[in-house]
């Protein structure tokens, strides 16, 4: 036991699976990350879903952090034995369905190109379509909040056309600004600070995704359905 507890404080892997069962790692003595199989894609993220509500009732559960296609769970005590802890989390991993997060339909209204688009010339070179195209595809995609994170009220729209799917900066911009709609590998997002971004970005959207003084913070919750309604091209 003494073994999982002397590592540094980083992700261990401890637990070997199958390809289609879940992926356990620890963090600390009382953190467990489960790691969905396969891609970034809906059918994965629901069952992250599914398995935090079915984990909620359990008293010895300090915190639930769903993630992308991940969730972190916090235990309340360094457990008695962390191999018990993990086989009761791949059974209910194994049993565990998908759940559906109904949410809201919310419209961006987006500038197209112009000044912010700092990228759509790199993703019509590396798509090979023109700059119209990109935009076209973008906007007439319906988007579904997977998870937020990375920043205060970000969040991880799933949707993405496959043919606009396109990585994430080798090198990050320095300065992208909050309010960026951008493409991030098969996501798409609408940046939420003004800061370094590995985000490839295309357009201007005037909203706030998260205000602290707010009684609902987030402007964005999964299970929402996000629409980039173009506003206004610039090309």
């Amino acid at each position: 036991m003494a073994s999982y507890f002397s590592s540094p404080p980083a992700l261990v892997p401890l637990w070997q699976t199958a390809e289609d069962q879940v992926r356990l790692s620890m963090i600390g003595s009382r953190a467990f990350l489960l790691e969905a199989p396969g891609g970034l894609d809906l059918p994965s993220q629901r069952r992250i879903w599914a398995l935090t509500q079915k984990l909620k009732p359990r008293e010895d559960i300090a915190e639930l952090i769903p993630g992308m296609t991940n969730l972190l769970v916090v235990l309340k005590r360094t457990p008695a034995s962390v191999d018990s802890v993990a086989r009761e989390l791949q059974r209910y991993w194994a049993e565990g369905g998908e759940l559906g997060q109904p949410g809201r339909v919310i419209e961006v209204p987006t500038c197209y190109g112009g000044e912010h688009a700092i990228d759509l010339a790199a993703i019509c070179d590396f798509t090979g379509l023109s700059d119209h195209e990109v935009v076209r595809r973008h906007h007439q995609g319906t988007y579904t909040v997977m998870a937020l994170g990375s920043a205060p009220g970000f969040g991880y729209l799933g949707g993405l056309d496959a043919s606009i799917h396109v990585p994430r900066k080798k090198v990050p911009s320095l300065r992208m600004l909050k309010g960026t709609v951008t493409i991030g590998g098969p996501q798409t997002g609408i940046s939420a600070l003004t800061g370094p971004n590995g985000w490839n970005g295309l357009g201007f959207a005037e909203l706030e995704v998260f205000d602290p003084t707010a009684e609902r913070p987030a402007l964005l919750a999964p299970g929402d359905q996000v629409r980039f309604l173009p506003e206004r091209i610039e090309l």
